[in-house]
């Protein structure tokens, strides 16, 4: 079936998401791991992504561990230090296929609050077509529900729907619905995918 989207991620996709890495920078990677593994930081991060308030959430989970009360807050303080720096290639590939008038959409387990921090700074952000965003959803990936929101507010046949996620199971419960789907393990692979598809020429996707 010919593409008629094409669907981003976000997250280590467009922009590098690793706040360990940040972690290990500031308090040292053995104290990060034994936070890691006291501190479910990534629940609380899925929390932030369904739509709960990002500050009041980050400093609440804060409240629940105060041995690393400062260190949890950071995640809220500083967290365009967490989800940073843009990847490039893949930011040239957005653009690319707009340019050529192929429609472009975000799907992405972003929060209501962090996603007003990061519009502003991260430009590409709001050059979507169609930005879906699960804290303004109210569900978040790999739940069948999002995609199947995607697919009734587009208008646009699941197998018409080419979807890159780092995540496997992402890209399996897009497939399950009937999407094309492409693992994103570098954005190479992705410019590739693309030129598979027809979508863009190797000049236009490098």
């Amino acid at each position: 079936m010919t593409i008629k989207a094409v669907v981003f991620d976000i997250g280590n996709v467009l922009i590098e998401w690793q706040p360990e890495r940040y972690y290990d920078a500031v308090i040292g990677k053995d104290r990060r791991t034994r936070m890691f593994n006291e501190v479910d930081l990534h629940g609380m991060n899925d929390l932030v992504d369904t739509g709960h308030d990002f500050r009041q959430t980050i400093y609440d989970w804060a409240e629940k561990y105060p041995q690393w009360r400062d260190e949890i807050r950071m995640w809220h303080d500083h967290w365009l230090d967490l989800a940073k720096p843009a990847i490039p290639h893949s930011v040239r590939l957005l653009r690319a296929l707009r340019a050529k008038g192929i429609p472009v959409f975000a799907l992405t387990n972003f929060g209501i609050g962090t996603w007003q921090i990061a519009t502003p700074v991260y430009d590409f952000l709001n050059e979507f077509d169609r930005p879906y965003v699960s804290g303004q959803m109210g569900v978040i990936k790999p739940s069948p529900r999002i995609y199947q929101m995607v697919e009734e507010d587009s208008g646009i046949a699941p197998g018409a729907l080419l979807f890159t996620d780092d995540r496997a199971e992402n890209i399996a419960a897009a497939r399950a619905r009937g999407w094309q789907g492409h693992v994103f393990d570098g954005p190479q692979g992705w410019a590739d995918c693309l030129v598979a598809h027809g979508l863009l020429t190797q000049a236009e996707a490098a």
